[in-house]
C-alpha cells in the first residue's frame, strides 16, 4: 500500500483508542498487531496488486480479529483483551482508509 508508515499508523491507532486502552500497550505491541494483520492479508491474498475488494466483497473484520487474537496467543505475546485487539484492528483499518486515495 502506498504511503503506509508504521510510525504514523501507531500514532493514528493511538488517537482512535480510549486513553486507558492506549496506555496499556507499547508501540511495539501495537506494531506487532499491525504485522499480524499484514500476515492475514498475505494469507488471504489481499496484498496482491489485483486484490482490490469490490463493493460486493467486504473484508471480514471478525475473521481478521479472530486471526490476530489466535496468533497473539500462539506466539505467547502479551495477553491482550479481545476487546482491545478489536479496537486496535479497527484503528489500523481506519488508518489504511485515511491513506487510500481511492477511498
Amino acid at each position: 500500500m502506498l504511503g503506509f508508515d508504521e510510525d504514523k499508523a501507531v500514532e493514528f491507532i493511538r488517537a482512535t483508542l480510549p486513553a486507558g486502552v492506549s496506555a496499556r500497550w507499547s508501540d511495539d505491541e501495537i506494531l506487532y498487531v499491525i504485522d499480524v494483520i499484514w500476515d492475514w492479508y498475505e494469507k488471504n491474498g489481499y496484498t496482491s496488486i489485483n486484490a482490490g475488494v469490490d463493493e460486493e466483497e467486504e473484508m471480514d473484520i471478525k475473521s481478521l480479529t479472530a486471526f490476530v487474537t489466535k496468533e497473539l496467543k500462539r506466539a505467547k505475546e502479551e495477553v491482550m483483551d479481545p476487546a482491545d485487539i478489536d479496537l486496535i484492528v479497527k484503528g489500523e483499518l481506519q488508518y489504511e482508509e485515511s491513506i487510500d486515495p481511492f477511498a
